[in-house]
């Protein structure tokens, strides 16, 4: 079932991997909290390196391991940031997204205040490079 409300328990993932984020140039962590269709959840956390370009996002983390995993099915995603409005991915997770999540599996943006907004794949990436199945 759809809500307009993140579950708790992928909100407390999400803001609890803030703190376990390696952000060491940028000092900007951001967490993630993927539920699978069998109801396991997925951590993500943005992992920096010195060449920004091999940097990995949260979300892509979070999708990546429970792909890893053998997951291809999900439910939601909370993406959280320690900053003044809901956080939002960049053009790349966008892009995993529209890989492995339905088109309107609901994606909640929040920060560590409280404040969120529910979206999806479609909204935040329309006319997106896809392939056709």
């Amino acid at each position: 079932m759809i809500q307009n409300t993140a579950p708790k328990k992928l909100v407390d993932v999400a803001i609890e991997a803030l703190d376990q984020t390696y952000t060491p140039y940028s000092h900007f962590p951001v967490g993630a909290a993927l539920l699978t269709a069998s109801g396991d959840i997925y951590k993500g956390i943005n992992i920096e390196n010195v060449s920004f370009g091999l940097t990995n996002c949260a979300e892509r983390t979070a999708i990546f391991s429970a792909v890893a995993a053998g997951h291809r099915e999900f439910e939601g995603l909370v993406i959280s940031g320690r900053t003044n409005e809901p956080i939002a991915p960049c053009g790349a997770c966008r892009q995993v997204m529209v890989e492995f999540f339905e088109p309107h599996m609901p994606i909640w943006l929040i920060n560590d205040t409280g404040k969120m907004i529910k979206t999806d794949i479609m909204t935040l990436m329309p006319g997106s490079f896809h392939t056709l199945q």
